[in-house]
């Protein structure tokens, strides 16, 4: 008998979701390609990800 998904501990998941084949090494490449993001992106980026609750509603 096999656990379901949800019944495995943290430390068992799967780290990736199920995808078509090649679909992880597609993202890999893509992001390889990609240009560093500027200072300026970075710090964008961090106040987005790091906004409370409370702001996100506001908006």
């Amino acid at each position: 008998m096999s656990a379901a998904p949800d019944d495995l501990p943290a430390s068992q998941t799967p780290a990736r979701p199920e995808r078509p084949a090649g679909y992880w090494e597609r993202i890999d490449r893509l992001v390889a390609k990609a240009p560093p993001l500027t200072d300026a992106q970075r710090a964008k980026l961090r106040v987005i990800f790091h906004q409370t609750t409370a702001c996100q509603e506001a908006a």
